[in-house]
């Protein structure tokens, strides 16, 4: 009776249309293809495909990439923007390199004060995701930081055409145009007028690539009704895909340097030709033959028939088909019944309902990272891999946790950061935007965060944080910490400060991220005893030997990460002394400033330097009750109150009859075992300190680390 039921007859038709849909569907497909092209002849549609950084800004119908606004003199600035699609540079299956064109106009203004002027603007090539690097105002032109912009270096990886307006010591005149490949050192130069550029006339120029002879020329005209002839104002031959990855992002940048002048783009039009090519293998000669998809003439009709023959195949087969996807769905259903800790159901009464996060699809998430796409991804953590994403439809850009199916402790971590940062409104906090639990998938969505994660500027050579970005990170993540510990109607317990944790947006402002291990506490109480949770290294003493955490443990962590913003040491590096018990015995001997970082080269503020190396020794003080409270900590940071005078060696932790050894153990969040490279331990979920100071096995056979 089961298949000979009405309901049967319908599960056939269902499956014949859906296959029928699906053909219709792959018959209406564009042909697929790498060439981008676009034209904006004004800006005064607000387009999200155009991407502004630092000081860049869309103003009425153009875009200003340096500030005119009221104190905008006397300032250092630098601004870029950027189409938001990757530009396909070459191809490394087929050695393919596209040709490229492009046409803008500009305007740069100096006010007609030549002397306090500067210092340009460019159309730059860089690798796609390339950021605004810090201090890359002046003669850095927005493409680089100043210590290395004059270096030819091939992690640079830059190539662009500047419009110099201010003559830097290795310019050869204040006017010129210039083809710069990974330094503002230019490569070709075409010497203008005095005063040409920056006369606030009108430019044209034209900039254009021919892989074939790797031709790279620049056209400007300042004429009033401008045309390309064809003849070049300057060329330089290079080879786009030995300096640069496939993928790449387009854009203009500007920078000047305590004056202003203005920077604007009025028009922009780009056009570049590399198909989508297949690979095959030819069977007689064993060789690989290229094919370009073009998509015309005898392929569409190959396409149509061989698809018409193919579809009578499926249609005959739709049935089976269907079964078996019905079966499989059946199979997968009961599995989310059966594994409550990725069923929609068992979460979705758990979250706030409102105008804060919303619940996306998996489908929306997976185009909008192109299906999670390798080359999207921002980074890795301990519960799964951080992906890059756009929604067209919000002009938003986004970074989406995709917690590991490995995760054994994922669903917790995921409830708790959905239920806990949903409710938190503060600018020092990494906002979350959405979430979905579908398909055996837990994803988080938040703000996309363009300089990452402070660890990477601090020891990853990204970027050398200037001392006045280091310094406001601190006020920032102690501004975050006050909201968390007092401002919020509940005491927030963060549990896992450390500077991977702390994220930069495009002005290098901190903002805390990554609440899978946060805790609600009643503000009376301000502790609780859990399972040890955290990095070590940024763990407090009293929260290894107990398992408990407060905000005196949280304090003790931003007093660590103050410390790393000062000197630029990780915490525990078996290659050197614990980060604490070093500055520590510099402060005894009166010589704290000595442990400031190196590669500031003394560029900083004496006063604010010690002020944050010895505040980051009060807050990381071995006894808790001798720590300040952040609001404590937050005045001194703004000399609103008196650092308190420390003894001049390192106390030893109140739990200990010797100082605690810090044994280096990473967050081990999926449940796995890992090794401390201090004392080569591996089975860390059993690890505490004894009264000696050395690890023994304890309380923690089941915890997190």
């Amino acid at each position: 009776m089961g298949f000979h039921s009405k309901s049967s007859t319908n599960f056939h038709l269902h499956s014949s249309i859906f296959i029928f849909q699906i053909i219709t569907v792959i018959l209406l497909l564009p042909t697929p293809t790498n060439s981008i092209s676009f034209n904006y002849p004004d800006f005064a549609t607000n387009d999200p495909r155009i991407n502004f950084q630092g000081d860049a800004t869309r103003n009425s119908s153009f875009i200003e990439l340096t500030s005119d606004s009221a104190g905008a003199r006397k300032r250092q600035w630098a601004g870029r923007a950027t189409y938001s699609e990757a530009i396909q540079l070459w191809d490394k299956t087929t050695g393919r390199q596209t040709d490229f064109d492009t046409h803008f106009s500009f305007i740069m203004d100096d006010g007609k004060n030549e002397t306090e002027a500067g210092d340009g603007l460019t159309f730059f090539l860089a690798p796609f995701g390339s950021v605004l690097p810090p201090v890359s105002w002046g003669g850095a032109l927005g493409l680089l930081t100043r210590n290395i912009s004059q270096k030819n270096l091939a992690t640079n990886q830059i190539v662009a055409v500047e419009f110099d307006s201010y003559e830097d010591e290795w310019d050869p005149s204040s006017d010129h145009v210039g083809i710069n490949v990974n330094s503002v050192v230019s490569e070709a130069t075409a010497l203008l007028a005095k005063g040409t550029i920056k006369n606030g006339r009108k430019a044209n120029a034209w900039v254009s690539y021919k892989s074939a002879t790797k031709n790279l020329s620049v056209h400007l005209t300042y004429a009033d009704n401008p045309v390309f002839s064809g003849r070049s104002t300057l060329y330089h031959v290079v080879d786009l895909s030995k300096v640069l990855p496939e993928r790449i992002t387009v854009g203009f940048s500007a920078a000047v340097n305590w004056y202003s002048e203005l920077h604007r783009v009025l028009s922009w039009q780009f056009n570049s030709t590399l198909e989508l090519t297949e690979v095959r293998k030819d069977n007689k000669t064993g060789e690989r033959e290229t094919d370009i998809i073009k998509g015309k003439g005898n392929n569409i009709t190959a396409l149509v028939v061989g698809l018409g023959v193919a579809g009578l195949g499926v249609l005959g087969c739709g049935f089976g088909f269907s079964l078996f996807i019905w079966c499989k769905k059946r199979r997968s259903s009961r599995k989310f019944s059966d594994d409550a800790a990725n069923s929609d159901v068992s979460m979705d009464d758990a979250f706030e309902k409102g105008t804060g996060p919303k619940r996306f699809s998996y489908s929306e998430l997976a185009n909008a990272t192109n299906n999670f796409d390798e080359g999207g991804k921002l980074g890795q953590g301990g519960f799964g891999g951080v992906y890059k994403g756009f929604l067209s439809d919000k002009s938003l850009d986004f970074a989406v946790k995709r917690i590991s199916s490995e995760s054994k402790q994922g669903k917790k971590e995921y409830q708790s950061e959905v239920k806990i940062i949903s409710q938190l409104r503060h600018r020092n906090l990494v906002q979350l935007i959405g979430w979905c639990h579908e398909r055996n998938e837990l994803l988080l969505v938040y703000e996309f965060m363009p300089y990452r994660s402070l660890d990477k500027h601090l020891f990853k050579g990204e970027n050398v944080l200037t001392w006045e970005v280091r310094y406001n990170i601190a006020l920032g993540l102690a501004s975050a910490l006050l909201y968390l510990h007092e401002a919020w109607e509940q005491c927030v317990v963060h549990r896992d400060i450390k500077s991977s944790n702390i994220m930069l947006d495009s002005k290098f402002n901190a903002k805390l991220g990554d609440f899978g291990l946060a805790r609600f506490v009643d503000h009376e109480v301000g502790s609780q005893t859990t399972v040890l949770a955290g990095t070590m290294g940024y763990l407090a003493p009293e929260s290894v030997a107990t398992g408990k955490s407060s905000k005196e443990s949280d304090v003790y962590a931003f007093g660590i990460v103050a410390l790393e913003l000062a000197c630029g040491r990780k915490p525990i590096d078996a290659s050197k002394e614990l980060l604490l018990e070093w500055v520590w015995k510099l402060y005894g001997c009166g010589k704290v400033i000595e442990a400031a970082d190196d590669r500031l080269c003394k560029n900083f503020d004496e006063q604010q330097m010690e002020q944050l190396l010895v505040l980051g020794l009060c807050c990381a003080h071995p006894n808790h009750t001798n720590r300040p409270s952040i609001r404590k900590a937050f005045s001194i940071l703004n000399f609103e109150s008196h650092l308190p005078v420390l003894p001049s060696k390192l106390p030893t932790p109140e739990f200990y009859a010797s100082p605690v050894h810090m044994c280096r153990i990473d967050s081990q969040t999926d449940g796995s075992q890992g090794t401390c490279s201090c004392c080569s331990n591996t089975n860390l979920s059993q690890i505490t300190m004894s009264s000696s100071g050395s690890a023994s096995k304890s309380l923690l056979n089941s915890g997190e680390i």
